[in-house]
């Protein structure tokens, strides 16, 4: 049986019931949001700043759609991170299907294939690098942590980890994954009064680039 991964995952009770993973208690096992990052750059920082200011006024008009955040947000700071040159793959709407754990597929008396689309995903030599998951700004970007660690999994990396930022434009956060364990970073939000959370979200984004 095949169903939709937007339908049928749509909490960490969810990933971790369904899908069989846990969240990790190690403190280490995600220290790359955490790192000392390379200062950005005045080019950088301007961009950033005239990034956010489109994107609140474009959000004090109303709801965004998926799409729009997708162009306000994601593409410039994929382009921003270096994600968009060589030797990197960009794909967008990637069709991915992950079947759920054994307890799962025991306990419904049957196997269930998740089926979805990834809104964009950034590869090196089929190493995936980074997933993105955008919802519109109406939407909360919480529902989208879990339908992305559903879409991590159909990633061919084996022990490597894999990595994910969610947003619905408003927030961004950073997920990573390896084997069985998953785990968060904090919330970066664009309505914070002081500074602008971009900063950290594409020093991070570029971190991953250089992994």
């Amino acid at each position: 049986m095949t169903i939709a991964v937007t339908e049928n995952i749509r909490s960490l009770h969810d990933v971790e019931t369904k899908l069989g993973l846990s969240r990790s208690l190690d403190p280490d096992f995600f220290k790359e949001w955490q790192g000392e990052f390379a200062e950005l750059v005045d080019t950088e920082k301007n961009t950033l700043d005239r990034i956010k200011q489109s994107y609140l006024y474009h959000v004090n008009e109303g709801f965004l759609s998926e799409g729009t955040v997708n162009l306000l947000m994601v593409s410039p700071l994929l382009f921003l991170a270096g994600f968009l040159e060589s030797p990197f793959s960009l794909r967008s709407e990637e069709s991915v299907e992950i079947s759920d754990s054994f307890q799962d597929a025991y306990r419904r008396g049957g196997n269930v294939t998740y089926h979805g689309r990834i809104d964009a995903l950034v590869l090196n030599n089929n190493l995936w690098i980074v997933l993105v998951e955008a919802k519109r700004s109406s939407f909360s970007f919480l529902v989208a942590v879990p339908q992305a660690l559903a879409y991590m999994m159909a990633s061919p990396n084996g022990d490597k980890p894999t990595y994910a930022m969610v947003t619905n434009g408003d927030h961004f956060m950073f997920v990573k994954l390896q084997r069985s364990q998953y785990d968060l970073s904090d919330d970066f939000s664009l309505f914070k009064r002081s500074g602008n959370e971009l900063y950290p979200v594409l020093q991070i984004l570029k971190s991953f680039k250089d992994l």
